[in-house]
């Protein structure tokens, strides 16, 4: 019989090798490790194997859709799913482990929150903490909403607390984010078209400038100094992008929202 508090580590990846060791690195104490590969060019499935992982890959269509495929792949009973720009602290293998043992059978999944960083510093204001991620979760209970961006886990059960924060670099600098900006909004302009959400100009004028001051004033952005700005302007734009897209969908007919050559 396999204890109930042993772990299975999913992490996704995509040419990813300049940031995938320091991720690999706080992880090295699970049971297993488990990478969904979507074919990379470069040396992360090298660098993964050096950490003893089991590298599957596996055609992309969309995150939710690749992490439910690999979950067949994870041997235990618990899954923990983490993102190769994000980070565990050191002691939560303790805390994790502790609360796999103390948990009860209608515990299906652990919420934790997460220290999102930009540019090199923890933001905590603007709505991005404590940005609640659902990452532990009992395998035979738990799979990813099917949506083409930001999916999170539905269970049917409790949904306890992690008292363990993620670490996410996700904007170390502004280029990065920049070039993910075509590509999240076209997964988000896929997700409102599959939806059958119609365009609107009322959203498309409104949206942008609201969320901005949302961001920035309501949710008091104001507090990250300029990073909060950064993040509020790129919040707006990002709106802004994905209803465009819409249109250009719904205007052309197409099926998808076109890939940059």
């Amino acid at each position: 019989m396999i204890d109930k508090s042993f772990i299975s580590i999913l992490l996704p990846t995509f040419n990813c090798d300049s940031i995938v060791q320091t991720t690999l690195e706080t992880i090295m104490w699970a049971d297993e490790i488990i990478i969904i590969d979507s074919y990379s060019s470069d040396g992360t499935i090298e660098i993964a194997k050096t950490f003893g992982a089991r590298v599957i890959q596996h055609e992309y269509i969309n995150s939710a859709k690749q992490k439910n495929w690999a979950l067949q792949y994870c041997t235990y009973d618990w899954v923990f799913q983490i993102d190769s720009d994000e980070l565990l602290e050191p002691n939560a293998e303790n805390i994790i482990r502790s609360a796999i043992a103390n948990s009860t059978e209608n515990v299906h999944c652990f919420k934790m929150p997460r220290k999102n960083h930009v540019l090199g510093k923890w933001v905590k204001y603007g709505g991005l903490y404590p940005d609640w991620e659902y990452r532990l979760f009992r395998k035979k209970y738990g799979k990813w909403w099917d949506r083409e961006v930001h999916s999170r886990i539905i269970v049917s059960g409790k949904i306890d607390l992690l008292k363990t924060p993620l670490i996410h670099n996700g904007m170390p600098n502004i280029s990065k984010q920049l070039s993910n900006l075509d590509r999240y909004t076209r997964y988000e302009a896929d997700e409102l078209n599959k939806r059958n959400i119609k365009f609107s100009y009322f959203k498309w004028i409104v949206g942008p400038p609201y969320i901005f001051l949302k961001r920035y004033i309501v949710l008091q952005g104001f507090r990250d100094g300029f990073r909060g700005f950064v993040l509020a302007i790129y919040a707006s734009i990002y709106l802004f992008i994905s209803h465009t897209k819409l249109l250009e969908i719904q205007l052309l007919k197409l099926k998808k929202s076109p890939k940059l050559k």
